[in-house]
């Protein structure tokens, strides 16, 4: 059945070569280029790759293939980019069987754990980015040059001069049926964010990946840099993947209360739950919706040229209110703010939702609106989040929802990021001791 349907995927749309892609722990997108005459080949034995080659995948050299068996419900034609090309994301697997380490199936596992729930997550993303240019020291600098306000937020001119790339790829968002909706100039000096319609969480997530995939080339075609990076600039806004999650049960939204919500967002016992259960597990999160070093220079920014950082600091909840953790804009969802561009979204996502379907079944109370469990402090540093990560079973849990071993191995893998970041001497050090003494 899978290879009649990519066969015929592939036939409809004119592709001649398909980009078989998955990522890494890291969110490092990996793929081999599959002629469509290899079609049936890659639909009933997938395409192999040396595990230990694609980077974060918990194995070692000696270690059999990784097979990336692809999702025919996941092929996305992407003639814009090169003619005749496709994407089709795949699920990896080892002597036969899902691998644990894989994002995609980790985020599979979790929906299948919402779906025992007797729940059906929807997410919706929204994923900033700032385009930049290199200099020829190595540098990098903003990609328009007139973009120098100290509040370039929605600005209507900046968003004209960069035109070209942002309808190119709204067009292509919605030539894929994404339901683009609104592209703007975000808070900082060169950053954006183009949204599309939420969907279920595996769709979105394969989106997410899409989407970065598609600016980072739309972008090179224009001699520039599309970056995810959390914080590429210390005076500047931050790039965030804000999540929107919502739970369907039966098809019917469980979120909005048919009585009166006492405390006046209208949300039901298990929208609270839910967001009780995202508190309070929050500073674990952390290690995985902040998965970088550099992360932690965006939520324990105080403000920037702009004068806000836009990033929680407190593990809390408000309405509509953008300084939370989580933000209720209206009684159908909730927005985690906590996220940020390196953050793999197959992992983000299953950790989120791990942690809500905790929270309803233990009830968990999320406070007052405006405060949290416990008016937690997120981790002000990677290595602080990954020490909250480890003893937190739930959000472990979740990384080893389909085999044990893999929240070890990631905690281990962030944990040596973090001191091989400590051990690098930086121009900040040199400027402070170097003559100090």
């Amino acid at each position: 059945m899978a290879t009649t349907q990519l066969q015929d995927l592939a036939r409809d749309a004119g592709t001649k070569f398909i980009l078989a892609l998955f990522v890494d722990l890291r969110g490092k997108p990996c793929a081999k280029l599959v002629p469509v005459e290899a079609v049936d080949l890659l639909a009933t034995e997938g395409v192999g790759f040396a595990g230990y080659a694609v980077g974060a995948m918990g194995q070692e050299p000696k270690d059999p293939d990784l097979m990336a068996i692809p999702d025919p419900e996941s092929f996305t034609p992407i003639p814009f980019i090169k003619d005749g090309l496709a994407i089709v994301h795949c699920d990896p697997h080892v002597e036969g069987k899902p691998w644990p380490y894989a994002p995609r199936v980790i985020l599979k596992s979790l929906i299948e754990r919402c779906s025992d729930a007797g729940f059906e997550p929807w997410v919706g993303a929204e994923v900033e980015y700032f385009l930049l240019s290199r200099n020829a020291d190595g540098s990098v600098s903003v990609a328009d040059t007139a973009d120098t306000a100290a509040q370039p937020c929605y600005d209507a001119r900046g968003v004209t001069r960069m035109y070209d790339h942002l309808t190119a790829v709204s067009t292509a968002m919605n030539q894929l049926g994404w339901s683009n909706y609104a592209n703007d100039h975000e808070d900082g000096n060169g950053q954006f964010e183009q949204n599309f319609k939420f969907a279920e969480a595996l769709v979105t997530a394969d989106r997410v990946i899409t989407l970065r995939y598609l600016l980072s080339m739309i972008a090179a075609d224009r001699g520039m840099i599309a970056t995810f990076m959390p914080k590429p600039f210390g005076d500047k806004t931050g790039s965030g993947l804000h999540l929107h999650l919502s739970l369907t049960s039966g098809g019917n939204p469980v979120f909005p209360t048919a009585d009166d919500d006492e405390r006046g967002l209208g949300l039901s016992d298990t929208a609270y739950g839910f967001i009780g259960g995202i508190l309070d597990h929050a500073c674990a999160l952390q290690a995985v919706v902040g998965p970088t070093v550099n992360s932690y220079k965006r939520t324990g920014a105080v403000s920037t040229a702009s004068g806000a950082s836009w990033a929680p600091r407190l593990a809390t909840y408000g309405g509509n209110d953008r300084t939370h953790y989580i933000r209720v804009p209206d009684s159908d969802r909730i927005e985690m703010r906590g996220g940020d561009g390196s953050a793999n979204p197959y992992l983000a996502i299953a950790a989120a939702l791990g942690a809500g379907i905790d929270g309803i079944k233990r009830s968990t109370d999320p406070g007052a609106v405006g405060q949290g469990v416990s008016d937690k402090t997120l981790p002000p540093t990677l290595l602080h989040a990954v020490e909250e990560f480890e003893i937190n079973p739930v959000v472990t849990g979740v990384l080893d929802a389909v085999g044990d071993g893999v929240a070890a191995y990631f905690a281990t893998i962030k944990r040596e990021e973090f001191f091989a970041y400590h051990s690098a001497v930086t121009p900040w050090e040199l400027e402070h001791y170097l003559t100090a003494f």
